[in-house]
């Protein structure tokens, strides 16, 4: 098919600037391609990790209301799996609390502080730290580890300043210490005024009558 000048020079233009640039929008074109397919295969893979989390998780609850002989097992396996791989997913956290409080109520009590443990050491949930420290302190009561219980409830934040207060008031009972329990309890009241549970402190404090 034959050209004329005008459009000869256009083909001429456009296979010297394909000579020259094809190469780089096909590598170009490569590489938005991949990029939006690696995004969408993470997208897959993170849903994935999330569902099988979320499984982990409801193992945890179904096994911890069964309490039968073969709960400890299924708590043990399914707290291992989310430690191991999930550790990031918010599932991990609440489904150790989860088996702590089943452990803890069943008197198996190294694999409640084992998950309360874990929980203050790598989850990233200040809310959720706390409340694995508060529950760890109430477990080291039981076994009158003062020293260790009361680690575990300084400086905590500020939404459970009264229940830690609280907690170190019954430390300090435990040990006989009566000064620093009405202490501990009398700090908790004013941070406790909008909880229904102030009532348990001040009774409490009536319990220990004036000073």
């Amino acid at each position: 098919m034959a050209y004329d000048l005008e459009e000869q020079e256009k083909i001429d233009a456009l296979k010297d600037w394909w000579d020259k640039n094809g190469t780089r929008l096909v590598i170009v074109a490569f590489l938005v391609a991949a990029s939006i397919l690696g995004w969408r295969g993470y997208q897959w893979y993170e849903q994935h990790q999330a569902t099988k989390a979320m499984g982990y998780f409801e193992a945890l609850e179904i096994a911890a209301e069964q309490n039968d002989e073969q709960s400890t097992a299924r708590l043990l396996a399914a707290s291992e799996a989310l430690r191991k791989d999930h550790a990031g997913s918010a599932y991990a956290s609440r489904g150790l609390l989860v088996a702590a409080q089943f452990f803890q109520e069943n008197g198996e009590l190294a694999n409640a502080e084992e998950q309360f443990n874990w929980i203050i050491a790598h989850s990233k949930e200040a809310s959720i730290v706390g409340i694995a420290r508060l529950r760890l302190a109430g477990l080291l009561l039981e076994q009158e580890k003062y020293a260790a219980a009361l680690q575990q409830l300084q400086q905590p934040i500020a939404a459970y300043v009264g229940l830690y207060a609280d907690r170190r008031g019954d430390v300090y009972y435990a040990q006989g210490d009566l000064a620093q329990a009405r202490s501990e309890w009398e700090s908790a009241v004013p941070a406790l005024a909008d909880v229904a549970y102030v009532q348990i402190v001040q009774l409490k404090l009536e319990a220990l009558g004036k000073e």
